[in-house]
């Protein structure tokens, strides 16, 4: 089973990877960019998202649905985890010279959602899973606490049900 997961996790990689290469941004004269803006549309893979209120920020150029079955109510902890650890190894694809997204939860976060160089969101940065602080929370509302094991491991952690980190029913998925 953890073959067959390897081998979705691939193709989605591999899907998102083309996305973001047939969409890359490229120079354009002002009269092209223009016709440009005009003549794409969304993908089934990716959609643009419209502006957050009151943000300065560009919004993430593309969107992906990796992440969309993160906390469903249909899933349980281990398969978040999967998810998010897919996102990961997604963001590392695109990324293979910055490796790991660095920093406290919410940079993690922040990166996943489009502040990264291509502007791709691998996590919607509305999701329902980001709460209001900007870091990524597991299905309990707890924030997962991030640790790179290298440049290519990011270990998972879920505080559980009980909402406490380190106590016996945490849930860690370390690649």
């Amino acid at each position: 089973m953890t073959s067959r997961r390897a081998v979705v996790a691939a193709l989605a990689a591999l899907l998102v990877i083309g996305l973001v290469w047939c969409h890359r941004p490229r120079p354009a004269t002002p009269a092209e960019e223009i016709s440009v803006t005009a003549s794409v549309s969304p993908t089934p893979a990716t959609r643009p998202l419209p502006p957050a209120a009151g943000s300065s920020a560009a919004p993430p150029a593309e969107v992906s649905h990796l992440a969309d079955a993160l906390n469903s109510p249909t899933g349980d902890i281990r398969a978040d985890l999967q998810i998010v650890s897919d996102v990961l190894a997604t963001f590392r694809t695109n990324f293979p010279h910055g490796g790991n997204p660095v920093g406290a939860n919410f940079e993690i976060t922040a990166a996943l959602a489009g502040k990264n160089p291509l502007r791709l969101a691998l996590i919607p940065p509305n999701h329902p899973a980001i709460n209001r602080a900007g870091e990524l929370c597991d299905r309990w509302g707890t924030p997962f606490f991030f640790h790179a094991e290298s440049g290519a491991k990011m270990a998972i952690r879920s505080a559980g049900p009980d909402r406490k980190m380190w106590t016996d029913d945490d849930v860690v998925l370390s690649p």
